[in-house]
């Protein structure tokens, strides 16, 4: 399994995540196989994007799962399409959003973005 997290710093484990996932300066990569966890920290090279290029970049590096704080209907109906589970409403870190999850205590929260953060 594949989870992306947008955070607004490179601080591995301990990045926050971000208030909006579109304007994320990073996305935290977390791959988890066979009770391993593996984290790595990119540069969002879609800081400056058009509707669906983020959900699309995703699919593309293989994530399943996208954990965010904030999200428009609009991005959630993009990721569905590409078959990416969204989980809205998070705070905190990388490291606690994942144990969370894996504990099951990570609830999906209706935290929709409001149009001053569109500017596609």
């Amino acid at each position: 399994m594949k989870i992306a997290l947008p955070v607004v710093e490179n601080r591995g484990a301990n990045s926050l995540i971000s208030e909006h996932f579109g304007h994320a300066p990073f996305f935290a990569f977390v791959k988890i196989d066979e009770g391993k966890i593996e984290i790595n920290i990119e540069k969002n090279p879609l800081e400056e994007h058009n509707p669906g290029e983020i959900p699309e970049y995703l699919k593309n590096q293989g994530v399943n799962l996208i954990i965010v704080r904030g999200i428009g209907q609009r991005a959630i109906s993009f990721f569905n399409q590409f078959g990416i589970e969204v989980i809205r409403g998070a705070n905190g870190t990388v490291e606690k959003l994942i144990q969370q999850y894996l504990e099951g205590k990570l609830r999906n929260i209706n935290y929709e973005v409001k149009e001053k953060f569109h500017k596609h």
